[in-house]
């Protein structure tokens, strides 16, 4: 029997992979770090679920041990809660009690036999590592993007090096196969399925240090997230992206982009080198001379290199005075204008303009308090946008006379330990006593307030803690007195809270390149995403905004949310990205600098002066 509660939780993963890394010091989940398969993972035993509900696949052998190997840890409940508000558990119960009947009853474990090409597949890769089984390819059939479609592979392969990888190639062009590269998760572009092979890097997470160098390579299967905690431990930091995006298949896609990109840059700039197999099986390096030229750009659009298996990734520099700081401002205008006078100024290593949605979302618990949080901070406060700075104490002295009305990571950690008491609103009458003529954000980010604060609001772990599933609160307590849990330099360094984008349904990101000299360009940019997702009646919002380039242009991001699992929705939200992609190609030609992530696909490792300056 399907249960349907747990099948509607199973089809509701975003594939956001961040059960495949270990971001709140829980471990991971055992069976996914034995077998690599994204099946053996919390991620595809939903999808795993959902493919049984919808009578996709059989019960096949390898979907016995994928039942049979998970433990009921409850890892993967904490770790998708927090990101999700889902609870994978009713899932992984559910797939076992399904597997446990059908052997019960008695009813045929069906057997997958092996063809030539399998058997080619695995003297690559060895036995474990290339499949066939319909419990394993279903997991890399689907992608929440609203314009994918379910692809079935023929095979699944785990390359460890590039060795491997030229050698999977050739089998796949002898054979006359198609492949695709997979990452963590999804694409958002649904550009990660194939009815050939699906080559998942997952296994290749070699990581060596290089101090002398100023660099640190990496296998095409190591995430952002370790990557930053392995140049952390030895006193750097690299840009990197989403926590459980893959370094190689990001920077292959469209380059990193980060809040620190206004200091550390975009495209070219991050990378030393990397190494590739061509569409051919042909082996190449970044700076061969004689190679594909992958520093350029082709604004007509340019098709896949080929694969890449490694790169040496830039360390940047990190001093011990670093801290956050946040600029709260009513009006986007003034907001606009003081990130671009930061990073004119030099004043600053990460600088993001963040809208309601992001400073509520991130910072909240759950998606009710985020609702809360966010009509508190807009329409009670006055807070509209939030501009967070990272920088040493020299930057953030500067800051604070530039901008009087802050707020330090004190501060910080009092608001999102007692969100649940400022929600509540009993404070709010004594300050509005205290000051009316201006801002009530202009009194409440005093200094000369936070002892009052702290004595009203009663911040603690505890506090937020209490407002998650009674099972979950221990654990919420224990992860909320951590202190980095409400560090603004170490939040914005790993970026865990940004994976919440997508909690309350998947997010599909506009992001591109604009000019930061024509603020009311990009405010116009912004009132049409605005326009289109009201016409379509999509839930919608600004997302955020960071200087590169010392000001000259902006990283910008509008974000539209979608049920992926509903026809409906998706047919609107492909009505919308009709709509956009002409209104913001229309703007592009009338305006220098704008230019939109898709027509980088393919050219992440392109330098941003053969992009953002044509």
């Amino acid at each position: 029997m399907i249960s349907e509660k747990a099948a509607g939780i199973a089809a509701q993963c975003r594939h956001y992979a961040m059960c495949k890394i270990d971001f709140l010091g829980t471990g991971l989940c055992p069976p996914g770090e034995d077998n690599h398969y994204v099946s053996y993972y919390p991620q595809g035993r939903m999808d795993l679920y959902d493919a049984l509900a919808k009578g996709l696949i059989p019960v096949t052998e390898r979907l016995v041990d994928i039942a049979n190997t998970c433990t009921l840890c409850g890892i993967c409940d904490k770790q998708c809660h927090f990101v999700t508000e889902l609870r994978p558990m009713v899932v992984m119960r559910a797939l076992k009690d399904h597997v446990g009947s059908h052997i019960a009853e008695n009813k045929k474990i069906v057997q997958i036999e092996e063809d030539d090409i399998l058997k080619q597949f695995k003297k690559v890769v060895g036995e474990k590592n290339a499949t066939n089984d319909p419990a394993i390819l279903v997991t890399y059939s689907n992608d929440p993007a609203p314009m994918a479609k379910i692809q079935m592979p023929q095979y699944v392969v785990l390359p460890s090096g590039r060795e491997e990888v030229k050698n999977i190639i050739s089998v796949c062009n002898q054979f006359k196969i198609p492949f695709a590269v997979r990452g963590n998760g999804s694409s958002v572009f649904g550009i990660v399925m194939s009815e050939g092979v699906v080559l998942d890097m997952g296994r290749n997470k070699e990581i060596s240090m290089d101090k002398d160098n100023w660099k640190i390579n990496i296998g095409a299967g190591v995430s952002a997230f370790d990557l930053q905690i392995e140049a952390d431990k030895n006193g750097f930091r690299v840009n990197s992206a989403e926590p459980s995006a893959l370094i190689c298949s990001n920077i292959m896609c469209s380059g990193i982009l980060s809040t620190f990109s206004n200091s550390y840059g975009t495209g070219a700039d991050n990378y030393v080198d990397a190494e590739f197999v061509s569409n051919q099986g042909e082996a190449f390096n970044l700076n061969d001379k004689k190679g594909p030229n992958l520093f350029g750009f082709d604004k007509q659009g340019s098709p896949s290199p080929g694969i890449c298996t490694g790169a040496s990734i830039k360390l940047q520099p990190v001093t011990e005075d670093e801290e956050g700081l946040g600029i709260p401002f009513s009006s986007f205008d003034e907001a606009a204008t003081f990130c671009r006078d930061l990073s004119r100024r030099r004043i600053g290593i990460s600088i993001a303009l963040l809208g309601g949605e992001y400073i509520s979302t991130f910072i909240s618990p759950t998606s009710d308090m985020a609702e809360k949080v966010k009509t508190l901070f807009i329409e009670t406060l006055g807070i509209s946008f939030l501009v967070v700075v990272i920088g040493d104490k020299y930057a953030i002295e500067t800051i604070k006379k530039m901008a009087p009305i802050t707020i330090n990571d004190k501060l910080f950690r009092l608001m999102m330990l007692s969100l649940p008491q400022m929600v509540a609103g009993e404070w709010i009458e004594m300050l509005g006593e205290l000051e009316t003529n201006r801002n009530l954000y202009e009194l409440f980010c005093k200094e000369e307030m936070y002892p009052l604060l702290e004595t009203v609001l009663n911040p603690s772990p505890e506090a937020i803690g209490s407002v998650v599933p009674e099972d979950l609160r221990d654990f919420y307590t224990q992860l909320y007195s951590r202190p980095e849990m409400t560090n603004l330099a170490w939040l914005s360094t790993f970026r865990i809270l940004s994976s919440r984008m997508g909690r309350f349904k998947h997010v599909v990101a506009f992001i591109g390149y604009a000019p930061l000299d024509k603020i009311e360009v990009i405010k116009k940019m912004i009132g049409e995403f605005k326009r289109i997702g009201d016409k379509y009646n999509l839930k919608h919002d600004y997302g955020f905004l960071t200087p590169v380039d010392l000001g000259k242009r902006a990283i910008l991001e509008y974000d539209f949310y979608i049920d992926h699992t509903n026809p409906a929705e998706i047919q609107q939200m492909l009505r919308a990205m009709g709509e956009a992609g002409p209104m913001v190609g229309e703007m592009s030609m009338n305006t220098k600098g704008i230019q939109w992530i898709n027509t980088i696909l393919f050219q992440g490792f392109s330098r941003k002066e053969n992009f953002l300056y044509r």
